[in-house]
């Protein structure tokens, strides 16, 4: 009887894997619906009280930079910075040198030389331009190479449109979806959850699909008993920080937290390939281009963590997770610890 029941969750969790590839408007089940404009001053209030009407705090949020682009973009008023930003982003999204080296000519001629020839005010700095066409001399692309241009497209940006798109009707849109974001209460009749695909100290993980959206994820459930008789409050609360602070590609990220009256939920990346631990004992070895592949992914996971004032301290294989396409992970950051708040002693 086990083992049929094993067998119906396999089934089922694969079926689910399925509908999550399908169109999302085939599979959404429930529409969120923005609350009325009215909620505009209300709002507004609420986010300045507490110092988050600031550009770079809406630039850096994606429903915050989509709707100032959506501003700019319908707006009359020219914007090639914003230009300028995007074309930047889509360099530094370039594998290949080759492509780069197109592409930041391109940049440089229509966005800083068409400037300089036809004799129009530049906002950015002479040390930017210099380092930009030193580069280019050099036949150097680094991926970071218009880094520089970051904090002065973010500045002009923000003197000369951000004060319009402040009283513009994209901002009310912006407030709306902030209200839904802090209104929203996700229990777990939100998720279709499914066979258990991992077991820790203090909970399981299991696989889920969100139900408005389709969208497969690993629901790791803490059992609260068993955390407060193991004493692991500080430990749940501190993986729950860490996970909040971390967006990378190379990094298992959070989407969503919930609890009920017996368990702490985080809904996190879905992983199906396993562990490195579980493809060593399967395999053995790692070809010497498999090791490097997976070198590259972690450091540029603790690369990442370490910016955010982040040390890791849990690094093994067991908690190294591929995904179907053979990339890798970083999980568990409950060890991690944030040097933002505690300082590590310096050495005599």
């Amino acid at each position: 009887m086990a083992d049929l029941e094993a067998v119906l969750a396999d089934v089922s969790y694969l079926m689910a894997m399925e509908k999550s590839k399908g169109a999302p408007a085939a599979r959404a089940v429930r529409r969120m619906q923005l609350p009325d404009p009215s909620i505009h001053c209300l709002m507004n209030k609420y986010l300045t009280e507490r110092g988050l009407i600031t550009f770079d705090y809406i630039f850096d949020q994606q429903i915050g930079y989509r709707l100032f682009k959506e501003y700019c973009t319908h707006s009359e008023l020219p914007i090639p910075q914003l230009l300028f930003y995007e074309e930047i982003l889509n360099y530094q999204s370039m594998d290949q040198e080759a492509e780069r080296a197109a592409q930041a000519k391109m940049m440089f001629n229509r966005f800083i030389m068409s400037n300089l020839l036809q004799c129009v005010p530049s906002e950015f700095s002479k040390k930017a331009i210099d380092v930009i066409r030193k580069n280019i001399l050099d036949n150097e692309y680094p991926v970071d190479l218009f880094k520089i241009y970051d904090k002065e497209i973010r500045s002009s940006l923000e003197k000369n449109f951000f004060a319009a798109f402040l009283v513009s009707e994209s901002y009310t849109r912006y407030l709306q979806w902030k209200n839904v974001e802090m209104s929203l209460h996700l229990t777990m009749n939100d998720f279709s959850v499914h066979r258990i695909i991992g077991r820790g100290g203090f909970g399981e993980v299991y696989g889920c699909r969100k139900a408005d959206t389709g969208t497969m994820y690993a629901m790791k459930c803490l059992d609260k008993k068993r955390i407060k008789l193991k004493q692991g409050e500080s430990l749940s609360l501190n993986e729950r920080h860490m996970l909040q602070i971390v967006d990378s590609p190379f990094i298992v990220c959070i989407s969503y937290a919930f609890q009920s009256i017996d368990k702490l939920c985080f809904v996190l990346d879905l992983m199906n390939g396993g562990d490195l631990h579980y493809q060593l004992t399967q395999r053995g070895t790692f070809t010497e281009a498999e090791v490097r592949f997976y070198a590259a992914e972690i450091a540029l996971g603790l690369d990442h963590m370490h910016s955010r004032n982040i040390v890791y301290r849990d690094l093994k294989p067991a908690n190294i997770l591929l995904d179907e396409i053979g990339h890798t992970k970083i999980s568990d950051l409950g060890l991690a610890c944030d040097l933002t708040k505690k300082k590590p002693h310096a050495s005599v």
